[in-house]
């Protein structure tokens, strides 16, 4: 009882309002930056302190291996060190091995690393295609059916209703469905889907598994509650049973995977569900200053159709900081070459490039700021990309060290006997230049530096001690930070946070992105931008570019900015050529321009043209007889008509604007994700008169 006090100070008045709230069902709605770990790793250490659940008994869950390996940590520094904190399916998958003997004659089936190769199978017996980004999107597609607990035969209306766009026609898309179980079940295998289906069915028809399960498990915790999907919370209710022993934690502000098939609906309806919850609101905002917090509520407060009771206002609680800055660039180049610059600025004045963040919306943007850093060797890694534990240098470094710890665990510097292993795998003292060999390099030195914590809070950890905690964040995805400005993806960067945050590339067919055609769509992309704000500490910077590389300047500045920009700041004007401040105030940027003459356009032809009628055309001939010979064998491979590849429309687009990159391929009315991800590169090809 005597740990109870300690596990309640440093907590604001809200957060221990939730921590020791009693036993039973409790919401948390808890705004960006405002302690949610902290908040419910005491709630489990305060219930464990006072005796009501002992730590076995505790399940918490959450939506990545990182997230649960830092909550397992402060739960063993918390005296709860027992608690089981696991993704989903990770719990899943541990249960069905237990239970599978019990309801099953056979041993587990084996559960497979992806399904690419049997979804491609169930593809090719239909005739369709088979090429790589064809098989993801049937992938993608069936991992959105599973876990929106939709069979096969239920997906065309399924499909239908949710104003999903298949990768083929519906009825193709079902017998790919269907062939890709049979041929899974024919195997005996498991997709990871599949863990949380097969649990849930033996908790649901097993009464007395259930009852053992039940048993062992008491109490459940979930946290990011806004992200589960339909599947999910089968799963949670299977676990639950009658009971009401239930925390959760979410932010409805947050949901930026709707498309895989989350959904907020049950962290919003929480309170109908169980009338008697203690419902929770953190707002407190400890990771952002006030500047960044008040942009970051504009930008969420003009959301629409906000459900009741999920309308956080985040209050910050930081001294001041810098107003959040934004800028307007002719190109992308200009735009990269800028940030670059700042980024550099920052450095110079103390911050650490590990501190600072670039994000954008599609990966494909990440290019032009990769050789912008790599041209002022300033070191950066891509978040989303290969991950760090998988990387060949990281792999060898653990071979050695694992080794060396092997051969002599008693050592005086553990720092240096780290490096002085590493010399093996290439570390110098003095970092190459930069390329390939500096981010070998940065990764070798990530494995020092992780040392030097060890050490400190752990005067007298050895080598042995060192390789487990090597191989412990190996297990859970926890990599060391990299000395390197972080290039991410918004969605990738959920969770995360930085001193310093560079938003850029916010124009309207980027953010919001071209194929969000619903209102329901365009939200999502809203609280993309929110989410992207609240990742920033101190410095916070927007920025978008009129063109690509050295085009024309038609395009506009996201939507999302309108209210944001002070009207006295100097990208609040349009810019023509470089004199910004003789500009008139700019139309309304839901008012698309003609890339020629800058008139408002009107019609959906103009706008997929970029141009008005009474403007004259120049398109390329060759080019477009090229496309539609091109589009025509296509559609002959996939058994397609002609226009689901691309429309006449589209294509003259192309011929008129020929894109050069991805940035200005996707710019263009008609071309979404899953259209840049099938074509994208035969149409960049085609564009330079190369073959596809």
């Amino acid at each position: 009882m005597a740990e109870q006090p300690r596990l309640l100070e440093g907590l604001d008045p809200e957060q221990r309002q939730a921590v020791a709230a009693p036993r039973g069902p409790v919401c948390v709605l808890a705004g960006a930056g405002t302690g949610k770990t902290r908040t419910i790793t005491h709630r489990i250490a305060y219930l464990v302190q006072r005796g009501l659940v002992v730590p076995r008994q505790v399940l918490a869950v959450t939506f990545t291996a990182r997230a649960a390996g830092e909550m397992r940590t402060r739960l063993r520094a918390l005296g709860a060190g027992g608690v089981q904190a696991q993704t989903f399916h990770a719990a899943a998958f541990r249960q069905l091995r237990y239970f599978w003997p019990r309801v099953h004659d056979t041993g587990m089936w084996q559960l497979m690393d992806n399904k690419f190769r049997l979804v491609a199978n169930a593809a090719n017996k239909l005739g369709l295609s088979t090429e790589r980004e064809d098989v993801r999107d049937l992938a993608g597609e069936i991992e959105w059916a599973k876990s929106s607990l939709i069979s096969p035969e239920q997906y065309p209306e399924a499909a239908a209703r949710a104003g999903r766009e298949p990768p083929v026609v519906p009825a193709q898309f079902t017998r790919v469905f269907a062939g890709y179980e049979a041929l899974k079940n024919r195997a005996q295998s498991l997709d990871f889907d599949d863990l949380l289906l097969h649990i849930a069915a033996i908790l649901e028809d097993q009464p007395e598994v259930a009852e053992e399960f039940r048993a062992q498990y008491r109490s459940f915790v979930v946290d990011e509650y806004q992200d589960v999907n339909p599947l999910q919370q089968r799963v949670l209710d299977a676990w639950l049973g009658p009971r009401d022993d239930l925390t959760v934690v979410g932010d409805a502000n947050q949901t930026i995977y709707s498309f895989a098939g989350a959904s907020p609906r049950w962290l919003i309806g929480f309170a109908r569900r169980f009338p008697e919850a203690a419902v929770v609101r953190l707002e407190r905002d400890y990771r952002s200053t006030p500047q960044v917090v008040e942009l970051a509520n504009r930008v969420i407060g003009a959301a629409r159709e906000r459900p009741a009771g999920t309308r956080l206002k985040l209050v910050g609680q930081r001294p001041d900081g810098p107003r959040p800055d934004f800028a307007e660039y002719d190109d992308e180049a200009e735009e990269a070459a800028a940030i670059t610059r700042k980024i550099a600025a920052l450095a110079g004045r103390g911050v650490p490039l590990s501190e600072i963040a670039v994000l954008f919306r599609v990966n494909a943007q990440s290019e032009v700021y990769e050789q912008a850093l790599s041209d002022a060797e300033i070191p950066y890694q891509v978040r989303g990309g290969e991950r760090f534990f998988a990387r060949p240098e990281v792999r060898q470094a653990m071979v050695v060290l694992r080794g060396a710890a092997a051969a002599d665990d008693e050592v005086d510097d553990l720092p240096g006997a780290v490096r002085d292993a590493l010399r093996e795998v290439g570390l110098t003292d003095e970092p190459p230049a930069g390329g390939a060999a500096r981010e070998r390099w940065e990764s070798l030195i990530a494995l020092v530096e992780l040392a030097e914590e060890l050490v400190a809070a752990v005067p007298e950890a050895g080598l042995r001690r060192y390789a487990a905690e090597l191989a412990g964040r190996a297990e859970s995805q926890h990599p060391p930070t990299v000395e390197g400005v972080t290039l991410a993806s918004l969605h990738a960067a959920k969770g995360l946070e930085w001193d310093a945050v560079f938003l850029v590339g916010l124009v309207e067919g980027t953010l919001p992105i071209q194929h969000a055609d619903t209102d329901a769509a365009v939200e999502e992309e809203r609280r993309l931008l929110y989410v992207g704000a609240t990742r920033a500490r101190e410095h916070l910077h927007l920025s978008w570019a009129l063109a690509r590389a050295g085009g024309r300047r038609f395009r506009r500045r996201s939507r999302f900015l309108h209210g944001l920009v002070p009207d006295d700041h100097p990208a609040a004007l349009p810019v023509r050529g470089r004199q910004q401040q003789e500009a008139q105030p700019r139309a309304k940027a839901t008012t698309p321009r003609c890339r020629m003459c800058e008139s408002a356009l009107s019609g959906t032809l103009e706008i997929k043209l970029g141009r008005c009628s009474t403007c004259p055309s120049d398109v390329d001939e060759d080019l477009l007889v090229r496309l539609k010979a091109w589009r025509g064998e296509r559609a002959r491979q996939l058994k397609v008509p002609a226009y689901v590849v691309f429309t006449d429309a589209t294509l003259t687009a192309i011929a008129e604007q020929r894109p050069a990159d991805v940035g200005s391929l996707v710019g263009i009315s008609g071309i979404g994700a899953s259209k840049l991800e099938k074509f994208g590169a035969d149409v960049l090809a085609l564009v330079q008169g190369e073959r596809p």
